[in-house]
């Protein structure tokens, strides 16, 4: 068996198409959604995902406001700007990048975004939401994609044992009640395995959908998969190789060569779970702005 390679970054494209009609739309009526992005100091990594999501949201017709502010921004300052873009009727999303400096506080930074305009899925009403099957509650970008790579390749969760290697706040665990959920791409059966799980082998090779963010490269191997299994790989890791020019290699928590010998669908890395972030970023956002304009009426 060769398995099916299912590629995030084909699926994103068509998500991004989606959301510029939508959105087309939207302005026709007088609503044009609005997103804004704040980013504390330099961190090289953090500038080219910001630079990425402006982009992504200006081909896509969303109004895109980049607010940078230096790295010794204090927390106070930061819960100003925060406050603002609350306020701001042009702006339907707020996110503020992290990781944050160490000056300010993550957690407080979090709850002064306005649950309405949290298109991250971060803010504890949301997560609470989520956690009790709101089908309405914004979901976390990267679960919501892994999501639909499911049902767009063909691989409705319900009725499926899914397994989630990871218990994160921003993947494993928002996936566990997005699978769980009574809505599209839910009502599957859900096992969380996580660092401190025994025989996690044995875990994973019951699964009939296996999704992992736990952070180590090439962690799961050919033989903890089941036979037919789909097999997500969210998993970004930085990998030393001599052998390229940039001195390493980009790699999943998933042994590719491997499990595509086993799986019956996997997903890639890179090209995979990543491209799929943004995309559900800007459906966000969207859908924050048809919220706000049923609620203003």
């Amino acid at each position: 068996m060769l398995a099916e390679v299912i590629s995030g970054k084909d699926m994103a494209v068509s998500i991004r198409e989606e959301v510029k009609q939508r959105v087309a739309g939207l302005k026709e009526s007088g609503l044009t959604p609005g997103l804004a992005v704040v980013l504390l100091g330099e961190d090289p990594a953090s500038q080219v995902y910001v630079n990425s999501k402006n982009k992504a949201a200006t081909e896509t017709s969303i109004y895109s406001r980049q607010i940078t502010l230096p790295e010794d921004t204090s927390e106070a300052e930061l819960l100003g700007v925060v406050s603002g873009l609350n306020a701001d009727a042009e702006i339907h999303g707020v996110l503020v990048q992290l990781p944050l400096p160490d000056q300010i506080d993550e957690g407080n930074v979090l709850l002064a975004i306005d649950p309405a305009k949290d298109v991250d899925g971060f803010h504890p009403i949301n997560v609470g939401r989520l956690a009790t099957g709101d089908p309405d509650a914004p979901a976390p970008c990267t679960p919501s994609g892994v999501i639909q790579m499911l049902l767009r390749s063909g691989n409705d969760p319900v009725g499926k044992h899914a397994v989630v290697v990871g218990r994160s706040n921003i993947v494993g665990r928002p996936m566990a009640a997005l699978l769980l959920r009574k809505a599209p791409g839910g009502n599957a059966t859900v096992t969380v395995a996580h660092s401190r799980t025994p025989d996690l082998g044995v875990v994973t090779s019951e699964a009939d959908i296996l999704i992992v963010a736990i952070g180590q490269p090439d962690l799961i191997r050919g033989d903890m998969v089941k036979p037919g299994a789909v097999v997500i790989d969210v998993g970004v890791n930085r990998v030393d190789d001599d052998t390229r020019e940039r001195g390493y290699r980009l790699t999943g928590d998933v042994a590719f060569d491997e499990v595509k010998e086993v799986a019956s669908a996997i997903s890639p890395v890179p090209g995979g779970v990543g491209p799929m972030t943004i995309a559900m970023l800007l459906s966000n956002t969207v859908e924050a702005a048809v919220r706000f304009a049923a609620a203003e009426g």
